[in-house]
């Protein structure tokens, strides 16, 4: 599949390798420059969110909070510019599940699928590909999705619609 990867912090980065490690064509885009590992295992660098998203079927966004999220998929050269009916998003950050419907929505308006699926285990997790992930979006999605976050975690939940998966995470969070 053709797939991309938006952030490649501590958690991004092995979450991403994992993808690519399972043969997956890998398109990247971070703050930064994308991590050495990432482009020696074949993944592509690219300049931005926007050709992230021209280039991948499926896009995964992993960065700190709803601010971030905001601005990879809405700000200038975001997901959103680089879209095209069909294609699907998975914000797999922690953050507001009210604004994760907002997002949603607008990602559905230009005739793409969401999800949002925010994870658990941290970066011990994302290295042994031993995540938690909390899944909201429409059931058809999650099972087309679902053997991808097979790659990157062992308890795969869909909770409910989108936003549902960031309550279960803020939920999870106060348990722990």
């Amino acid at each position: 599949m053709k797939l991309g990867f938006i952030g490649l912090g501590i958690m991004g980065t092995p979450m991403a390798g994992h993808l690519r490690a399972a043969g997956h064509d890998l398109f990247v885009a971070t703050r930064s420059k994308p991590p050495q590992t990432l482009i020696d295992a074949g993944a592509v660098a690219c300049a931005n969110a926007a050709e992230v998203a021209r280039r991948a079927d499926t896009v995964f966004i992993m960065v700190p909070d709803t601010p971030d999220v905001q601005a990879v998929l809405f700000g200038k050269n975001g997901v959103c510019d680089g879209l095209a009916a069909g294609k699907t998003v998975v914000d797999m950050s922690s953050i507001s599940p009210i604004e994760t419907k907002a997002y949603a929505l607008r990602i559905n308006e230009l005739g793409c699928d969401y999800l949002d699926a925010p994870v658990s285990g941290g970066e011990v997790g994302a290295k042994a590909a031993s995540l938690t992930i909390m899944v909201g979006g429409p059931e058809a999605t999650f099972a087309r999705v679902k053997p991808l976050f097979e790659l990157m975690g062992k308890n795969i939940t869909l909770i409910g619609g989108n936003g549902d998966g960031q309550t279960c995470k803020v939920a999870n969070q106060i348990i722990v």
